[in-house]
């Protein structure tokens, strides 16, 4: 297995009327959704070995996105089921350029039941690269199953990548997210985050205290939205503006970006090359309705590189 991925995989609707208000929109597209499982579809579709370790109901919607996990060459043989519990659900208001809002439905999701036994922990901590994110800490007993497989992926050498992944209704509040990921630190080796999320963690007020204070880490990704990504390592960094596309819709940008950028830096890719690799692949992902079924292969990402390709910024 070259990667295993702990987290949420959700229900997703996106509206199928452009800039009709989501209170007054009526046609509404499925897909598979949550952080986890988008970037489990995105390395898969660009030639990864991935494997998810998550929860689902035995009602028909976990039915759908068990099977969707299943034909996207996911391995799937450690997702528990909770009878009666139901995934998450998202809808999205479809308003490009820029006004995408979301309702979430998260009430007793049953992502947050996950549990991990010993062969789960086996299982992640026989995988070169183990990648989790924040809203898997978010309650128990999810919580304790993260942190005891980022202790194992941790202790086994695998390359531990930690999305921060905020989503406020998931939270008593924004201070307790934060001191949540500030646990998780000693296990990390990369952490991903756009502005927010890293001055959250960080508990500082601006970016570049938040840069300060996080550096530490072996690696830092910092996401900044349309201006591009800067990638820490150590004190050095490089920065790579986006690829110009036409937006449909920015949700899953994100995760876009970390399919391409993970899947190249498994790949042992010198930095610049991981940026070049996930800024195409969220282009490409925001050119196109929902996440899951946006994701690129990478026949897609490499057509995108030879159009666009520009030198990123050189390390400082």
């Amino acid at each position: 297995m070259d990667i295993a991925i702990l987290g949420r995989i959700g229900y997703d609707l996106y509206s199928e009327e452009p800039h009709v208000p989501l209170p007054q929109a009526r046609r509404f597209s499925r897909y598979l959704g949550g952080s986890s499982a988008n970037m489990a579809v995105g390395l898969s579709r660009l030639g990864a070995n991935v494997g998810i370790v998550s929860c689902l109901g035995n009602d028909s919607l976990s039915q759908f996105l068990i099977d969707y996990l299943n034909e996207a060459k996911v391995d799937t043989s450690h997702v528990q089921t909770r009878p009666g519990y139901l995934p998450s659900l998202c809808l999205t208001e479809v308003s490009p350029p820029d006004r995408f809002p979301q309702v979430f439905y998260r009430h007793d999701a049953v992502d947050t039941l996950l549990t991990t036994a010993p062969g789960d922990l086996e299982y992640v901590s026989a995988a070169k690269m183990f990648i989790t994110n924040g809203t898997s800490l978010c309650a128990s007993p999810s919580r304790e199953a993260t942190y005891l497989a980022l202790e194992r992926a941790h202790q086994a050498g695998c390359r531990v990548v930690f999305d921060v992944d905020f989503r406020a209704m998931s939270w008593p509040s924004p201070a307790e997210a934060g001191l949540a990921v500030r646990l998780a630190l000693p296990f990390i080796d990369v952490l991903i985050g756009n502005q927010p999320e890293l001055m959250l963690v960080a508990g500082e007020s601006t970016l570049e205290a938040a840069t300060e204070k996080l550096r530490s880490l072996p690696m830092l990704v910092s996401k900044l939205g349309e201006q591009g990504t800067r990638v820490w390592t150590g004190e050095k960094s490089v920065f790579l503006p986006p690829y110009k596309v036409d937006v449909c819709t920015t949700i899953g940008a994100g995760d876009g970006f970390a399919s391409g950028f993970l899947y190249a830096l498994l790949q042992d890719l010198p930095v610049e090359e991981c940026l070049h690799y996930g800024n195409a692949a969220a282009a490409i992902v925001v050119s196109r309705l929902s996440c899951s079924e946006a994701m690129p292969t990478m026949a897609e990402v490499q057509a995108l590189l030879s159009e666009q390709r520009k030198p990123a910024e050189p390390a400082r």
